[in-house]
Parts: C-alpha cells; sequence; structure tokens
C-alpha cells in the first residue's frame, strides 16, 4: 500500500483552507506552520523537514524588496516577517533534499531564495489582478515539461497577481508563459522543486470552474512525480 504524502504547508492557519482542501483531495495530510524561529525563539512547528515528504509555499502578501537588494517600487501589503519564516523554511527543506511546489507567493520566494528578483508591479497588472477576483487567461507550457505532460501546449488558468518573476534564481527554468510574457511557472534543473504563478487550489473541487483547466491535475502530477 503507498503511504499517505504528507505536507508541510508554510502559511497562517487562517488563510491556508484551500489549500488544505486541495491536498486533502489529492490524498495528502498537512501540517501548518514553519520550520523558523520567531521573536520569542519558538519553532512553528519544532520540527524538521524529514518529519515531512514535501513543502507547499502558499500564495500571500508582497515581498519585502529589501530581501531581493531592491528598494521601494510597486510592492503592498508587506508581511516580512512571513516573508523570513518562508525563505528559512524552504531553505531547510531544499538543504534536506525534499519536494518543494510553490503557488503565486511561494513561486515568488522560491525565485528570490536561488538569487532571483521580482517585478514589483508589471506594467499589464490590470490584465492579471482584479480587485473584483481572479481573472482568467491564456497560457503556453514548454514541451517535455511535466505541465506539458499534463495540459498540453496551452491551458487557461485563475490570475491574481501584479508582481512577477525578473531576473531568474539559479538553476531554475520558466516552463509556462502567459501572452505578455509574464512566467507563470518554474522549474528546478536538478532539485525537486516546482512553482506557478497560478491558483490551482481555486480551480478545483468546490473551486472547480469551467473556464479553465483542472487545478487538481497538478496537485495529483506533483505528488506523482516527486512523491511516489
Amino acid at each position: 500500500m503507498k503511504t499517505t504524502p504528507k505536507f508541510l504547508i508554510a502559511g497562517l492557519p487562517e488563510k491556508t483552507q484551500n489549500y488544505e482542501a486541495a491536498l486533502e483531495g489529492a490524498g495528502a495530510d498537512f501540517k501548518i506552520g514553519f520550520l523558523a524561529e520567531d521573536a520569542s525563539g519558538e519553532n512553528f512547528p519544532p520540527a524538521s523537514p524529514q518529519q515531512f515528504d514535501a513543502l507547499l509555499l502558499p500564495g500571500g502578501a508582497d515581498i519585502d524588496p529589501a530581501l531581493f537588494h531592491q528598494p521601494l517600487n510597486g510592492a503592498r501589503n508587506i508581511d516580512r516577517t512571513t516573508d523570513l519564516r518562508q525563505l528559512q523554511t524552504l531553505d531547510a527543506f531544499v538543504r534536506a533534499g525534499k519536494p518543494v511546489l510553490g503557488i503565486c507567493k511561494g513561486m515568488q520566494i522560491i525565485n528570490i531564495y536561488f538569487g532571483g528578483t521580482l517585478i514589483q508591479h508589471i506594467k499589464t497588472a490590470a490584465a492579471h489582478q482584479s480587485e473584483e477576483g481572479d481573472l482568467i487567461h491564456q497560457t503556453w507550457t514548454a514541451k517535455n515539461s511535466f505541465l506539458y505532460e499534463i495540459y498540453g501546449s496551452c491551458f487557461v488558468t485563475n490570475s491574481a497577481h501584479h508582481q512577477a518573476v525578473g531576473r531568474l534564481g539559479r538553476g531554475l527554468h520558466i516552463i509556462q508563459e502567459t501572452t505578455d510574457h509574464v512566467p507563470e511557472a518554474v522549474i528546478h534543473e536538478n532539485l525537486p522543486v516546482a512553482a506557478v504563478q497560478w491558483h490551482p487550489e481555486r480551480m478545483c473541487m468546490a473551486h472547480s470552474r469551467p473556464d479553465t483547466a483542472d487545478g487538481m491535475r497538478l496537485f495529483d502530477a506533483f505528488i506523482r512525480k516527486f512523491l511516489r
């Protein structure tokens, strides 16, 4: 019998419900927290990467641009404390050789961790983010990528971001883009690290929508590729 994969979701419990539901739908277990120390010296949770099979870095607020050596130039709603906890948690999982899945902000955290930068406010932000809810757009995938194997050469995703990957981090390759050339997914060339800019947890199960692809297929494919 195959064991149930266990993820650590590196986020705040009040903001991770959709990710929890998607992982449950994919047959995975999870715990929520960080492997980083806060100001009081407490761990969230007091654990090590070896107690988990994979890390999920969820979406969230903009990242402090000081963390990629830029002045403030469009970033907003910054939560530096969470940024640092997520970067430290990611570092622990990378050093342990554990698989990592990044979603939206999670993809940007991964890019920064590997030495990349962000565009703090893209010129086409109105086509990617709206106060009314998720937008949608067409995307194209690189051949021979795991996204191509799941969804084919082009498919529609949701969109809820005004920032994007700038200079690409070391070892990362872009495997999905939009018509305006915004990177929508990356994968590391030799580590089990993959990320998407869109929100598959809002494209599946109770959040399934007829105008996008099925986001559950991404979670299933990640588990098959990196955890089976």
